[in-house]
């Protein structure tokens, strides 16, 4: 036992003096060359290789403060790590592998990496990235792969005129122009917000890979993931669109971030599973293409060729959807691809249109199955919908009112169940200032239909949610009609002036809803007091018995003083209010208006003055019945004396005729 033990102690002396001597040898090396001794000649400005004159002049400083600073060189120039006063020439390339493995093994497998395992000339390494001597942390703001660098490090290639872009097929095109042009950008260069996406955020910065493969980040299914990273409540927000789970069980049935949200700013990516229209237009061509409704008759599923191609400026076409976009229940798994997959779901991508149509008097009927209501399609248009903004587009404002007479013509559907009590809508629209302003001067500010009822959201006047509902009316008219809406929320009519349990007049009580007349015509002005007198009964009545009243009825009125002349029509305040057009000090100007040389006397002269009225004019009030009650005395005392005295009269006349039969 005891030998053993001896052998193991001198072994174990052996196995120390070994290791010593390793550590001392490695000290020998490591001190053979120091960073001073490469900087003797790599530190001199305008120092190059012999064999290329290429630059190897490395700044001190900047490598001192780099992060590979406390390194030393022959951390990285392993070979030049030699006893003689020369090393070789050239050095072998730096592997940056030996310490960064794990991201060495991203970048083989990336786009860059396979480029640079082809040979291509142009294929990015680490230090054209993160350079060579002035490598800096990404937290440093000089550095080149801080966040703030990144679109101009990425742009160094991919920016438009480079040798990549020129010699590269690469699908996306003026990418770092867009990009600066996106929210992104502008969040990034202008705003200063370093939580904004950049190119890395997107693409990562090792593991960048081509959008067809299933591993990387911008591949369809994987998209979304890679922007919640930043947008974590997609799916939050977008709860109408993806309805639950469909986003992770039938992904296909939904667009993906980017082609609604187009990558970099304008174009989108259009992935390889993808159905192009050529491959739909191979059967839709064809004139007799039908199949068979729930009714047993037969539906067209013909898409004409030409008139497709016509409609270039659509704005499915102009925005590069194609027919898979809509038509989004497609499987390529079917002989047909397209058998069994259901009406188009235009919430995909207009999900509040589509939220405020389900909730509108059109949605809940077509909910009911009701085959008079009008979808999408009515209104829209199916291949050809464009933008409103094109005089041919249905929902252009000059060719709105035709499309609602489709229905709400008199003797159309909606027009023969309607029970608002509106009738003869579209003519009466068409006579109205509104219609004669759009129909007849091409005034396309004019208002049509869905100026007063939304486009989309359209409910019955009685819905307290209707754009046309008492309590909303003037806000609606005052999206045209701004300032008068201004000077009628001072006035004495609204509702803020009233108070909240107050009944007030609103614009179509006076203007009506669909017949609005110029207020300056002479058939506006005949009703003025009619429309007043609704509610102010008693001040109409009084007004008829004055002189503007009488010559009214009398004249027809077009140029005798009304109740707006006098009042206002949508200023009205109270007469105690210095704004009021019958206050003290403004009653002379507006009576001057018709009367020339007016004075304060004239204007003392009392309108709608009632000798019903006791309290306002207590005057007249006891006169009236003074004058009455002097009258009703003196008529019934000769009312008395006259019957008192018929006898005597009828005695005296009997007498006379006594008297003259004896003269005969």
């Amino acid at each position: 036992m005891e030998k053993v033990e001896k052998g193991k102690t001198r072994v174990l002396k052996g196995f120390f003096f070994v290791l010593l001597f390793i550590l001392v040898m490695s000290g020998q090396r490591a001190m053979s060359m120091s960073d001073e001794d490469c900087l003797e000649c790599h530190g001199e400005e305008g120092a190059t290789a012999e064999e290329s004159e290429k630059s190897i002049y490395v700044d001190a400083e900047i490598f001192a403060h780099s992060s590979h600073g406390e390194e030393g060189c022959i951390s990285c120039h392993q070979d030049a790590d030699v006893e003689e006063d020369e090393h070789p020439v050239p050095l072998a390339k730096v592997s940056c592998e030996e310490c960064h493995d794990d991201v060495a093994e991203m970048y083989d497998n990336s786009l860059h990496g396979k480029a640079r395992e082809r040979g291509d000339d142009l294929a990015p390494y680490c230090f054209t990235c993160h350079g060579k001597h002035n490598i800096l942390s990404s937290e440093n703001l000089d550095s080149t792969t801080n966040v703030f660098n990144i679109p101009q490090t990425c742009g160094s290639c991919h920016q438009e005129g480079t040798a990549m872009t020129k010699t590269h097929v690469i699908s996306e095109h003026n990418i770092l122009e867009n990009y600066s042009m996106s929210i992104h950008g502008k969040g990034l260069l202008v705003d200063g917000l370093k939580v904004t996406a950049v190119c890395t955020s997107c693409h990562t910065s090792h593991n960048l890979l081509p959008h067809t493969d299933p591993e990387s980040t911008i591949h369809r299914d994987n998209i979304a993931a890679t922007c919640m990273q930043c947008h974590a409540n997609i799916e939050k927000i977008h709860k109408k669109i993806i309805r639950g789970e469909l986003w992770e069980k039938e992904p296909q049935k939904i667009p993906t971030c980017v082609e609604c949200h187009q990558p970099h700013k304008q174009r989108k990516v259009l992935y390889a599973d993808s159905l192009p229209d050529s491959y739909c237009l191979e059967c839709h061509s064809n004139p007799d293409l039908i199949k068979v409704g729930h009714d047993g008759g037969a539906i067209s599923l013909y898409v004409d060729v030409e008139e497709f191609d016509e409609f270039e400026g659509t704005m499915h076409k102009k925005e590069g959807i194609s027919c898979v976009k809509c038509h989004t229940n497609m499987d390529n798994s079917r002989e047909i691809v397209c058998q069994g997959s259901g009406p188009v779901d235009c919430s995909s991508c207009h999900a509040n249109q589509d939220l405020f149509y389900k909730q509108s008097v059109h949605g809940k009927k077509l909910a009911e199955n009701d085959p008079n209501a009008p979808s999408c399609a009515d209104c829209h248009g199916k291949h050809n919908n464009m933008s409103k903004q094109r005089v041919d587009s249905p929902t252009n404002a000059r060719n709105v009112p035709k499309l609602c007479a489709q229905c709400h013509r008199e003797g159309e559907t909606a027009a023969i169940r309607t029970k608002s009590g509106e009738h003869n809508i579209i003519a009466h629209f068409s006579m109205s200032t509104h219609g004669k302003g759009l129909e007849k001067r091409g005034l396309l500010v004019s208002a049509t239909c869905t100026s007063c009822h939304t486009a989309h959201s359209i409910l019955p006047a009685a819905d307290v949610d209707s754009s046309v509902n008492r309590h909303h009316i003037t806000d609606t008219c005052a999206t045209c009609h701004f300032g008068v809406a201004n000077q009628f929320e001072g006035s004495v009519h609204s509702q803020q002036m009233a108070g909240d349990n107050t009944e007030v007049p609103v614009c179509n009580d006076c203007h009506s809803s669909h017949e609005i007349e110029r207020i300056d015509q002479s058939n506006f002005r005949k009703h003025i007091f009619d429309q007043c007198g609704d509610c102010h009964e008693q001040e109409s009545h009084s007004y008829l018995n004055s002189y503007h009243g009488k010559a009214s009825l009398l004249t027809g009125g077009e140029r005798v003083a009304k109740c707006s002349d006098c009042h206002g029509a949508h200023d009205i305040f109270p007469e105690s209010n210095p704004k009021s057009l019958l206050h003290e000090g403004n009653a002379v100007e507006t009576c001057s208006k018709c009367h020339l040389g007016a004075n304060t006397n004239f204007t003392e002269y009392l309108t709608h003055a009632s000798h019903h009225d006791k309290e306002r004019y207590p005057e007249l009030y006891y006169t009236f019945w003074i004058m009455t009650t002097l009258l009703t005395i003196t008529f019934f005392i000769f009312g008395l004396h006259t019957i008192l005295w018929f006898p005597r009269s009828l005695k005296e006349r009997l007498k006379r005729r006594k008297a003259e039969r004896r003269k005969e």
